[in-house]
């Protein structure tokens, strides 16, 4: 029950950061291209490696924190929920170059960023 909690929680805040982010990067950058999903999965991609790595080498971290963290915090952070419905949404209403671009700066990027993520935290 403690690890449902934890995830609960975390999951809660990783949420609700994914929204500020969010809704930060689109008063920047505006709502032509889904910049917000794509820099909220970026940043958590990296994240979700490095600390995969930290947490398996490093810590000493309960099982809860370590759930709470991965799973909770950044699972709710980087949902490809989004991601998918924003590619769909731009394909129904036209806009196939900019979902092809989505599609592969997306996964390519996000890709990208957990080996940065893995390859710095393990040469730190």
């Amino acid at each position: 029950m403690n690890n449902l909690l934890a995830i609960a929680a975390a999951g809660a805040i990783g949420a609700v950061l994914r929204y500020l982010v969010a809704s930060g990067v689109y008063e920047i950058f505006g709502r032509g291209f889904p910049y917000g999903t794509l820099i909220v999965n970026l940043i958590g991609s990296f994240l979700v490696g490095y600390l995969f790595v930290w947490f398996l080498d490093r810590s000493v971290a309960s099982e809860a924190w370590r759930l709470a963290v991965l799973v909770g915090l950044l699972g709710s952070f980087t949902t490809f929920s989004s991601f998918s419905l924003e590619t769909f949404n731009l394909v129904m209403t036209g806009y196939y170059g900019r979902a092809v671009a989505n599609i592969i700066f997306s996964v390519s990027l996000c890709l990208l960023g957990t080996w940065i993520g893995i390859s710095l935290a393990r040469h730190v």
